[in-house]
C-alpha cells in the first residue's frame, strides 16, 4: 500500500498550517454563500395536498406548526422491492431531528410512490423520518422533483396559510446536509472514488462502490435484521 510521506513534526505542522489557510478561506466562502442564500427571493406555491400516514394533508399543514420546512425528495421506482440506495442511505443518517424544533423548522421525506408502499419501505429499511406521498399531487413536478426524476432538496417557508419556496438543490449540492462525506473527506484516502484527485497509488475504485445499498441499510437498521 502506498502511504503518505513521513516527515518530522515541524514539517508536518508547516504543511498543516498551509492547508488550514485554504480550509479557513473555504469556511468563509461557505458563510458568504449562506448569507446570499438568506437573501434569496422566494416564490409562492399553490395549496397542494399530499398524503401522509394519516391520510390527505395540505402542504401548509406538513409544517406541523413550524415556519420552515426542509423537504427531501426520495427517488421512487414503481414496483421495485429496493428503492434508490443513495436516497435510502442518505435519509437513514437522520435519526435525531428534534433539535430543529428550536429553530422553528421541520425535515420530512416526500416521494412520488404511493404512501402505503412508501411507509412499508421506510419500515423495511428502518427509516424513522416522517414520509409523505405526492402520487396524486403536482407538488413534486412543480418543484423540480417529478416522478422518475432524481433526488433533490427544497426548502419552504410558511407565513400563515401561505407557503413559499425559498431554496432548491440536487446532485452533489445535497452533500452539505449530511455528515457522511465530510467524514470521508478528512480520511487519508478520502472517498476512494476514481474521479477524485488523489496521489498515484492511492486506493480508488468506481464511483459509489463504497456506498451502502438499500439491502445493506435494511440489514443494519430495518426489519431485514
Amino acid at each position: 500500500m502506498v502511504l503518505p510521506d513521513v516527515v518530522d513534526r515541524e514539517t508536518w505542522r508547516a504543511e498543516l498550517a498551509a492547508l488550514r489557510e485554504r480550509e479557513k478561506a473555504a469556511t468563509r466562502e461557505l458563510d458568504a454563500i449562506a448569507a446570499q442564500r438568506r437573501r434569496l427571493p422566494m416564490v409562492a406555491l399553490p395549496d397542494y395536498t399530499l398524503v401522509g400516514a394519516e391520510g390527505p394533508v395540505r402542504l401548509v399543514d406538513v409544517f406541523d406548526g413550524r415556519t420552515q420546512l426542509i423537504v427531501y425528495h426520495h427517488m421512487w421506482f414503481p414496483g421495485e422491492e429496493w428503492q434508490c440506495g443513495g436516497c435510502t442511505s442518505f435519509t437513514s443518517s437522520f435519526t435525531r431531528l428534534d433539535f430543529l424544533d428550536h429553530y422553528d423548522a421541520r425535515f420530512v421525506v416526500v416521494t412520488p410512490g404511493p404512501i402505503g408502499e412508501a411507509l412499508a419501505y421506510a419500515r423495511r429499511v428502518g427509516n424513522t423520518m416522517t414520509w409523505y406521498s405526492t402520487a396524486d399531487s403536482a407538488f413534486g413536478a412543480d418543484v423540480d422533483a417529478p416522478p422518475g426524476g432524481g433526488f433533490s432538496v427544497n426548502v419552504l417557508l410558511r407565513d400563515g396559510d401561505r407557503v413559499y419556496r425559498t431554496w432548491h438543490t440536487s446532485g452533489r449540492g445535497v452533500e452539505q446536509l449530511t455528515y457522511t462525506f465530510g467524514l470521508l473527506d478528512v480520511l487519508p484516502f478520502g472517498r476512494r472514488e476514481q474521479w477524485q484527485d488523489s496521489p498515484p497509488g492511492w486506493p480508488q475504485g468506481p464511483t459509489y462502490a463504497g456506498w451502502l445499498d438499500s439491502p445493506d441499510i435494511a440489514r443494519l437498521y430495518g426489519t431485514a435484521r
